[in-house]
């Protein structure tokens, strides 16, 4: 977990570097920082985009009311442009959590809701119960782990697919084909993947508190990966994932 120092500083970094969202949640323990780094940036509310998250123990309907004002308290802002529902998990309570999400954002104090970590199977029996579909699904995505099925049927839905640990927290940096790859293209390995998910049209969100990373991770728009290529890394899956998957669960 990251010090709210130290994220408070990444962000602050990311938001100076061109960043515009910001990604946080109520597990991170980082709300508040965020919210000050926001504030200290400069920028005006309406330029950064930011995302928090529903934590498994808030689920229920008024259990989510009250865990989104408390976000919001921490944050020190007046919305929230996305809220999430951080992972499936609560069987008995995620359709109540949404149907509280979806009463947020008739308020206004949420400008867009949307899950994360959800499989196919869980998003089926959302459709089947709710007003408002989600905007967003975030799950991990990288070469190594495409979700191929899980991204075709968000797509055909018109959900936005958002790439968390698209770095694959460093574990598959130095794999061979991304070495020889990104050493054509006079790029890193990092920056390869990252151009690999906005190729894919995905929401791309790498994590790191090392300023000369922050600033690296966004030179990714000067350069294309070519078909051949985006194939090559399209067949280096192995259904891989850095930590848990709530996606197969019931």
């Amino acid at each position: 977990m990251i010090s709210a120092r130290d994220a408070e500083a990444a962000v602050l970094t990311a938001l100076r570097e061109g960043y515009r969202h910001i990604d946080t949640a109520q597990l991170y323990r980082n709300e508040a920082a965020v919210g000050r780094a926001v504030r200290a940036s400069g920028l005006r509310r309406e330029q950064v985009f930011v995302t928090t998250k529903l934590w498994n123990a808030d689920n229920g309907y008024d259990a989510t009311l009250s865990a989104f004002h408390r976000s919001l308290s921490e944050l020190g802002l007046d919305y929230v442009d996305l809220y999430l529902l951080h992972s499936p998990m609560r069987v008995d309570a995620r359709l109540d959590s949404w149907r509280a999400m979806e009463d947020l954002l008739r308020g206004g104090r949420v400008r867009a809701i949307g899950v994360s970590n959800f499989g196919q199977q869980h998003l089926e029996e959302l459709f089947a119960a709710c007003s408002v579909r989600p905007a967003v699904n975030q799950v991990e995505l990288h070469p190594f782990g495409t979700r191929r099925q899980l991204v075709d049927f968000c797509q055909q839905h018109g959900i936005a697919m958002q790439a968390y640990s698209p770095l694959t927290k460093g574990t598959r940096l130095r794999d061979p084909t991304l070495v020889e790859m990104a050493a054509r293209y006079q790029k890193s390995t990092a920056q390869l993947m990252v151009r690999w998910c906005l190729q894919k049209g995905f929401v791309v969100l790498p994590r790191s508190v090392n300023p000369a990373h922050i600033a690296a991770n966004t030179q990714v728009y000067d350069f294309s990966i070519s078909d051949i290529d985006m194939a090559k890394l399209d067949s280096l899956n192995e259904d891989y994932v850095t930590g848990w998957d709530p996606t197969r669960g019931p």
